[in-house]
């Protein structure tokens, strides 16, 4: 069995924290908004939100009512099969980097023909980045070798 760090938060704390963000930016509650009705910091809703920090249930009772929804709803992520539940978490990790989801929200709300012509822009800078990066990484190699 792989021994996970005490310093590396545990996948499901941060794919529940995410559960978390999401709902919170989906009805437009601020982090202070959620932690003013918690009765905790807002850098302690971070903590959560980040994994950083385990979300009790008691906490996780409170945090469901201030978001206005139920418990199993925040859950969701960790029910179904393993390898549902795998590819789950790791959209919810990537929904962690930041400006995603207002990147999300925006192309939500383009046209079809304009959504196709951002999906294939950012096609393009991924392989133009992908191919600097290959360019790149074998000079920096011989330089360290040198």
């Amino acid at each position: 069995m792989a021994e996970v760090s005490a310093k590396t938060p545990d996948p499901m704390d941060i794919a529940l924290g995410a559960a978390v963000r999401i709902r919170r930016r989906t009805i437009s509650m601020s982090q202070e908004a959620l932690a003013d009705q918690c009765g905790v910091s807002f850098q302690q809703i971070q903590k959560y939100e980040n994994g950083a920090n385990r979300i009790s249930f008691s906490r996780l009772v409170q945090i469901a009512r201030a978001l206005r929804c139920r418990v199993t709803d925040l859950m969701d992520v960790f029910d179904g099969a393993d390898m549902e539940t795998a590819e789950d978490l790791n959209l919810l990790n990537r929904m962690r980097t930041p400006g995603s989801l207002d990147l999300l929200s925006g192309y939500e709300k383009l046209a079809p023909a304009v959504r196709a012509s951002i999906l294939n822009l950012v096609r393009t800078l991924h392989a133009q980045q992908e191919a600097t990066a290959a360019t790149i990484e074998p000079v920096s190699k011989q330089t360290v070798a040198a």
